[in-house]
């Protein structure tokens, strides 16, 4: 069977151990696009920064970030907007969380954090987009898109997860990408609803996709499209979830390439 489309997460997937793109998967994708099929990046970052990618891969295609809450459009216009609504987000900035957990907002064009983290900023070296250092109380009253919370020790995110599920029975997605960031979204936003969305201005059915992804933000993704393939370096609890989804090499061994060759090449 010939796929149409192609829905790829980025860190730990299609980004290298080194948060960037191999010259055997720019080659790779290329071919693949050249063909006919459409490829179309679905990540956890802001659009400011995934967009660095798109470009250096030279997408002709839709962009979905925010996991789902925003997304632009061939010509990187915003065409979808779901927001946490102003009540919820309040309630969010002013929750009272561990003082080890790294507290980060997107709202609009920006990053915010109330304190620097180096390490975050590791991960967004090829686009140079960085956090805008502000106190949270000054972004109450507005419509979040996405919160997310880093800390190394993953207890510290484990239980702030099961916190924020039990005070939040309704109206947000929480969601874990890595074991170390919990995100959080208005209710209804995932990956694969903007997918829908996407596929469905494209005129592509969901079974003639295939998609990519290691974390658990990945989990409607890859078991709502016609074929999802689980990264070797990919979370136990996803691996758990989904056992009938194929397992692939780790991103450091270019696995989304290897399996595309594999596939249309």
């Amino acid at each position: 069977m010939k796929y149409k489309a192609i829905i790829c997460d980025l860190d730990g997937t299609l980004l290298n151990e080194h948060h960037t793109i191999s010259e055997e998967t720019k080659e790779t994708i290329r071919k693949v696009v050249n063909s006919g099929v459409k490829f179309i990046i679905a990540t956890g970052r802001h659009h400011n920064d995934a967009i660095t990618f798109k470009d250096m891969l030279e997408l002709d295609s839709f962009l979905i970030t925010s996991n789902g809450a925003k997304v632009h459009d061939y010509n990187n216009k915003e065409i979808i907007s779901h927001n946490i609504p102003a009540h919820l987000s309040k309630e969010l900035l002013n929750y009272n969380y561990n003082e080890k957990l790294h507290k980060n907002v997107y709202l609009d064009e920006e990053w915010y954090a109330e304190k620097p983290l180096e390490d975050a900023l590791l991960f967004h070296k090829e686009s140079g987009f960085h956090h805008v250092i502000a106190p949270f109380q000054s972004l109450v009253g507005k419509e979040i898109t996405k919160f997310f919370f880093i800390c190394d020790d993953e207890e510290h995110i484990s239980e702030l997860e099961k916190k924020l599920r039990k005070q939040f029975n309704e109206g947000l997605n929480i969601t874990l990408s890595l074991g170390s960031c919990l995100e959080v979204m208005r209710e209804g936003v995932s990956k694969a609803s903007a997918i829908e969305e996407v596929l469905k201005a494209e005129g592509i059915d969901l079974k003639d996709t295939i998609a990519f992804g290691d974390g658990l933000n990945d989990l409607e993704m890859l078991s709502s499209v016609g074929k999802g393939f689980i990264m070797g370096n990919g979370s136990p609890r996803l691996k758990a979830l989904l056992p009938e989804n194929e397992v692939i090499n780790t991103n450091a061994e270019n696995g989304v390439a290897k399996k595309l060759q594999e596939i249309f090449l």
